[in-house]
């Protein structure tokens, strides 16, 4: 994912949350927001319970690449901030791709 399709300062990270507009399951919660940017963007979270760095950058990567595979940056209305939450490590990468798959289409309803 390129990196302006990302978002990396906590204060955007902090408006898009306080909007309130979420959904969650038990490996994730993904909060939503109208785009401020010409493209869609996404912020993942990963929490320090779920591992050490190495482990915590490893689940980034991965949930970046679903993200990429989910999400229509160019066209897409919204920026997500995405929560990994302790499940998504007892999931293979499939069920965690259908999991927020789901979550990605009940958030833009």
């Amino acid at each position: 994912m390129k990196r302006e399709f990302r978002i990396r300062k906590s204060k955007e990270f902090s408006l898009i949350i306080e909007e309130k507009h979420s959904v969650s399951s038990a490996a994730f919660a993904v909060y939503v927001s109208k785009r401020k940017e010409d493209h869609a963007r996404v912020g993942i979270s990963v929490s320090k319970k779920l591992g050490d760095a190495v482990e915590r950058n490893r689940i980034k990567r991965q949930v970046r690449e679903l993200a990429y595979a989910l999400i229509d940056f160019e066209n897409d209305i919204y920026d997500y901030v995405i929560i990994v939450r302790r499940s998504f490590l007892n999931n293979d990468f499939e069920t965690n791709k259908k999991d927020l798959e789901k979550l990605i289409k009940k958030a833009i309803i």
